[in-house]
């Protein structure tokens, strides 16, 4: 799903929570189009409330590909108000779209340093499963991934801070913060995670 997609989604949460019933046609739709699986459909069945149904199905969306967005969008015609706010969200969203070479709040200058520890420790606190694969974009391998997990079994934070100093040590002046914000698109991390780093 696309980074912007995932941003109305986010930011639309508490909304569609309250508003929206997924149980019916929802999942139904979202199923048989290939959105979601039978383990989906009965994960999200088992749960005791519509809320965390909805709050489920919000969770799972953004990790089905690139159509997940849009067969959203269509399996809402029984919501058509909730589709609608998507819709206005999304083009909002659009309109203030960041352009890709630009983050704003971040000096120049700061892009060709390297990040500091409390700027990873940050980032660290804003990232989920996807750090595995951001930093196997900005080159550590499979191996380091591993031997940070077991370095750090009980504490993901500590796996992916140790991960980011590791890549920094190893890189050098190649480690700069414009090459972890490369990384950082590539995995679809939203701009503002960036930015934050620098709050």
């Amino acid at each position: 799903m696309d980074a912007r997609d995932k941003q109305v989604l986010r930011s639309l949460r508490l909304e569609l929570c309250a508003e929206l019933l997924v149980e019916g046609l929802v999942i139904q739709y979202l199923y048989q189009e290939g959105i979601l699986t039978e383990s989906h459909m009965q994960e999200i069945r088992s749960q005791v409330t519509s809320h965390r149904k909805t709050m489920l199905l919000l969770d799972i969306l953004p990790t089905r590909g690139p159509k997940a967005f849009e067969t959203f969008l269509d399996s809402l015609q029984e919501f058509p108000w909730v589709r609608d706010k998507l819709e206005a969200k999304r083009n909002e969203v659009m309109l203030v779209a960041l352009d890709d070479d630009e983050i704003p709040g971040i000096p120049r200058d700061a892009l060709k340093s390297p990040p500091t520890d409390q700027q990873i420790n940050k980032l660290a606190r804003r990232l989920g499963p996807e750090w595995e694969c951001i930093v196997l974009s900005l080159g550590l391998t499979q191996n380091d991934i591993y031997r940070c997990k077991v370095n750090h079994s009980y504490n993901i934070q500590s796996q992916i801070v140790s991960a980011f100093i590791l890549w920094r040590q190893r890189f050098g002046n190649k480690a700069t913060v414009e090459s972890l914000c490369s990384g950082l698109k590539s995995g679809e991390v939203d701009s503002s995670v960036i930015q934050q780093m620098f709050q």
